[in-house]
């Protein structure tokens, strides 16, 4: 499923890894997780002139065409003000300005109501999560952004034609391969109707990946609470190993389309904690090069996981 390449230099190994369905690359060096640049995190918490406060929320943020904000329990989906998508809707997950824990059911709500609004367009969707200014939140009240396009975003296009590729060459699931793979190895960290595991070729520092038994957005529903549970679960270990700040996507395929081989998956990276320096752990090479590099191997990651339990 991957390559590795591991050099070792005057400091430690290095290795270079290539996703084979994929062609994603990454580079490994467990050396630099030494400049301890990652450190308590300075959190923003004033409440003063935020547009998803209560109080604020009905008169600050934009409605739907007739009117209305879509709410599902504590959550409040309304169109985000600035779309970079076809479809493009903004979800508050609670009223609660910085919940020190997220509940189960909060999440569960705010992704119901997100893939709800989403539902209302066709095309390629995703429900996404930016927490925290380092991690690219505009706004510190936590919030989903959910998108909806004709056309897959660069990552879901490269599973999407991998995966019917896959499915041509050896008449299975490249998912399914996959997780009966990292299931007995090392990365494996725990599985109930979701299976969760390290992305052996991460794109981002201690990536998770969560993968359903569902391809596209109108199936979500009954995996809609294990879901939200198997993120707060990964969300918990980031914060157990001192990191807050993180990025969640959930990936669908688009309806009414012939099998091409994509499992709804979900990804989640740990970013750098908010800072008074404005440090991020994205630079020329994330950027520019695609080629993210990366501190932890998958493979601790798992060890890490399991330790904590």
């Amino acid at each position: 499923m991957f390559t590795t390449r591991e050099i070792v230099t005057e400091r430690g190994i290095l290795q270079y890894r290539r996703e084979s369905l994929t062609g994603i690359r990454c580079r490994i060096s467990p050396v630099r997780v030494e400049r301890q640049i990652d450190a308590a995190p300075a959190m923003p918490s004033s409440r003063d002139g935020c547009p998803f406060c209560p109080g604020a929320i009905d008169t600050s943020t934009p409605t739907f065409e007739d009117g209305s904000r879509l709410r599902c329990g504590e959550s409040v989906t309304f169109p985000n003000l600035y779309p970079f998508a076809g479809r493009h809707v903004v979800t508050v997950i609670t009223p609660d300005h910085g919940p020190g824990r997220f509940d189960v059911r909060c999440l569960a709500d705010a992704i119901s109501g997100t893939a709800e609004a989403l539902a209302r367009s066709p095309g390629y969707a995703s429900i996404n999560w930016n927490h925290l200014p380092s991690a690219g939140a505009s706004i510190v009240h936590p919030h989903l952004q959910g998108i909806a396009d004709a056309e897959p975003t660069r990552l879901a296009e490269l599973y999407i034609s991998g995966g019917r590729c896959y499915l041509a060459d050896h008449g299975r699931f490249y998912w399914d391969d996959l997780v009966e793979r990292e299931r007995c190895s090392e990365r494996f960290l725990f599985e109930d109707e979701i299976f969760w595991s390290a992305n052996p070729v991460p794109l981002g520092e201690r990536e998770v990946r969560g993968i359903l038994p569902i391809s596209t957005l109108d199936e979500l529903e009954p995996y809609v609470e294990p879901l939200a549970g198997g993120i707060l679960r990964v969300v918990d270990f980031y914060r157990s190993l001192g990191t807050h700040a993180f990025n969640a996507s959930i990936f669908f395929d688009a309806p009414g389309k012939a099998v091409q081989g994509l499992r709804v998956f979900c990804s989640i990276i740990a970013r750098l904690n908010p800072n008074t320096f404005s440090m991020c752990d994205s630079a020329f090479m994330e950027r520019l090069h695609l080629e993210p590099i990366i501190l932890t191997l998958p493979e601790d990651l798992g060890a890490l996981f399991r330790a904590r339990k």
